[in-house]
């Protein structure tokens, strides 16, 4: 039978899973119980690795077979099943950034077998993650048929401001500074928007023209205004990019002097406005956004 005329009640579901820095304890609860009860599981090495920690994921010495046909599709040997405590069986599937279209062909082929998809996805998969993809894939190939459920995850610009204290507690948007799908010019005029209507800016893909778009804000806002750099929010010692996870306090005007705190893909640089406030106790410097006008009376 073929597997768009499988009866409804036949299909699994597609789980588009966020799991926030990667790390187990920073997932929620939802992220956790559908990674441990899906059928196959897409992910790359590195969150494979995260979520082996406390069991999310089984042991890779819990290997029983390669998987049938896992990998087939991807052109590697990345697919193997799993067996968790209590005898159920997992495939697992490694994800690669250039084998993202096969990936999702395969998921929906799994689900109108029947199967629970979780392909995961860190931070949050609405933000510069996977849901888009899955979604694009599912109409380019017509699979209205396929249930596709997003499950959210914690994203690096709260992972990070939580890190800072309150940075966000005002009007707050995120910049990717990746290239790949747009231009320059495109990036220039949301950085510029955004700084002259006074968000707080969090930049993500930081290892691309970070420089430049300090620079293009600078023209926009004062230079004494606060700048956090964070790299691998909610990881820990466990940060792939320098040696843990880490965060700078500085300025506006001194940003760019921080080549050694950005440290590639991790790494997010989020910009005050002139609002934001260096906050010091006996603990450390913190970031406050106040959310306007309002005082402790107010509360």
């Amino acid at each position: 039978m073929d597997g768009k005329d499988a009866p409804a009640d036949a299909m699994g579901t597609l789980y588009v899973v966020g799991i926030g820095p990667g790390l187990p304890h920073a997932m929620t609860q939802r992220a956790k119980d559908v990674i441990t009860t899906a059928d196959c599981v897409v992910a790359s090495n590195l969150y494979q690795e995260f979520l082996r920690r406390d069991g999310t994921l089984p042991p890779e010495n819990a290997e029983v077979e390669a998987a049938p046909d896992g990998g087939t599709t991807t052109g590697d040997e990345s697919g193997t099943v799993l067996e968790r405590p209590g005898g159920t069986r997992q495939t697992l599937i490694r994800s690669t950034m250039g084998k993202q279209v096969e990936l999702a062909r395969e998921a929906f082929q799994r689900v109108r077998a029947g199967e629970a998809v979780a392909h995961v996805s860190g931070g949050d998969p609405n933000v510069y993650g996977k849901s888009d993809l899955l979604y694009t894939m599912a109409e380019a190939d017509e699979a209205y048929d396929v249930p596709i459920e997003v499950v959210p995850g914690v994203t690096a610009a709260l992972g990070g401001a939580a890190n800072l204290g309150a940075p966000l507690s005002n009007d707050f948007c995120t910049v990717s500074l990746s290239d790949k799908w747009r231009g320059w010019d495109e990036i220039e005029e949301k950085l510029r928007a955004a700084a002259i209507s006074g968000f707080v800016i969090v930049l993500y893909n930081c290892w691309r023209d970070y420089q430049r778009a300090i620079d293009v804000v600078r023209e926009e806002r004062a230079d004494d205004v606060p700048v956090g750099i964070f790299n691998d929010a909610g990881r820990g010692d466990a940060g792939r990019n320098l040696d843990d996870e880490t965060h700078t306090i500085t300025t506006l005007g001194e940003a760019n002097d921080y080549d050694d705190e950005v440290g590639g893909m991790g790494t997010s640089i989020l910009i005050g406005n002139h609002e934001t406030t260096v906050w010091e106790n006996d603990y450390g410097n913190h970031l406050v956004t106040p959310r306007g006008g309002r005082d402790v009376d107010d509360f």
